[in-house]
């Protein structure tokens, strides 16, 4: 069992969450950028696409994280993080926030208490703090593996949206091709998804008992790594970047090959079926394109990945 303990009191995530919500919001800390949506399908996927209606906020703080960085100060926002966005202590390696540019309500960040790269590979306590949160709070979690695939801060930080994604429709829009999953000892891919990807089904009792099962569920990690030819180049960093998407249920992992196509960013959720678009004209463009090309374009093509 890993050595370590779990701070959070189970059956309470959910009210921390809220309350801290409402503090942050009080106070000016949480500062929520406008959507509206729509859904676009493709392949049998109804996506759902959001496009930004001001962005003036997040704009402002990234021009003063950027001229921090270019006077020669390394900026972190998690270290040490915003007080009025704290949710609850994890474990004893891993602090629970609020997302501060939240486009989703109650989107949490998961955060290591001492700085790790956020290109480093996930670790058995960063898995027990996750099952952890997941108990108490029924989310799809993520991780942006690197700066390709999506990540805009250095400071190592998976994180949490509430489910479902989006008040009509599916919990998740990706959900009715998790059934074409193609699976051996538990680990397979997602046959229906036009690019590399690594799928596996999770005990959902895991969650009970996150110092227990943290090995578990590293382990099945490590097995879709190895599916899709992703290798450790050192005991820390993978050889290429890529998206982890997880709920109690079930992990995918989707190697990257770049992080937009043309102006549009892609993260984690957007394998998940749900994309970000900042304006019409980017709405326009990924209609016209389709969103499953989209992606198709951001990942890994299928034939550049050796069969096994």
């Amino acid at each position: 069992m890993l050595k370590g303990e779990i701070l959070l009191k189970a059956g309470t995530l959910w009210t921390s969450v809220q309350a801290s919500t409402l503090h942050a919001l009080k106070c000016g800390a949480l500062l929520s950028i406008p959507t509206e949506f729509e859904f676009v399908e493709q392949d049998g996927v109804n996506f759902l696409v959001r496009i930004l209606s001001n962005l003036t906020r997040k704009d402002a703080a990234k021009k003063q994280q950027d001229k921090q960085t270019s006077a020669g100060k390394d900026f972190n926002p998690f270290l040490p993080y915003e007080q009025d966005l704290f949710v609850a202590d994890i474990s004893d390696t891993h602090v629970c926030i609020l997302n501060k540019f939240n486009v989703v309500d109650y989107h949490l960040l998961l955060i290591t208490r001492a700085f790790e790269e956020q290109e480093s590979l996930l670790t058995l306590e960063d898995f027990a703090a996750l099952l952890a949160c997941l108990a108490d709070f029924d989310g799809l979690a993520f991780y942006n593996s690197g700066k390709t695939a999506g990540a805009s801060q250095r400071h190592k930080h998976l994180q949490i949206v509430p489910l479902p994604l989006a008040p009509t429709g599916m919990q998740i829009p990706i959900e009715p091709l998790l059934a074409s999953a193609e699976l051996k000892d538990g680990v397979g891919k997602i046959s229906q998804l036009p690019f590399v990807n690594a799928f596996a089904i999770l005990d959902p009792n895991w969650v009970e008992s996150p110092l227990t099962s943290a090995a578990a569920i590293w382990q099945v990690y490590h097995n879709l790594l190895s599916a899709v030819e992703i290798e450790i180049v050192d005991s820390r960093t993978p050889s290429a970047a890529y998206n982890l998407l997880a709920t109690k249920e079930w992990m995918m992992i989707v190697p990257r090959s770049q992080e937009k196509f043309q102006s549009i960013s892609v993260n984690s959720l957007g394998f998940a079926g749900a994309l970000l678009v900042k304006n019409e004209q980017e709405m326009q463009l990924l209609k016209n394109t389709g969103p499953m090309n989209i992606l198709k374009e951001v990942a890994v093509k299928k034939s550049i990945v050796k069969s096994t």
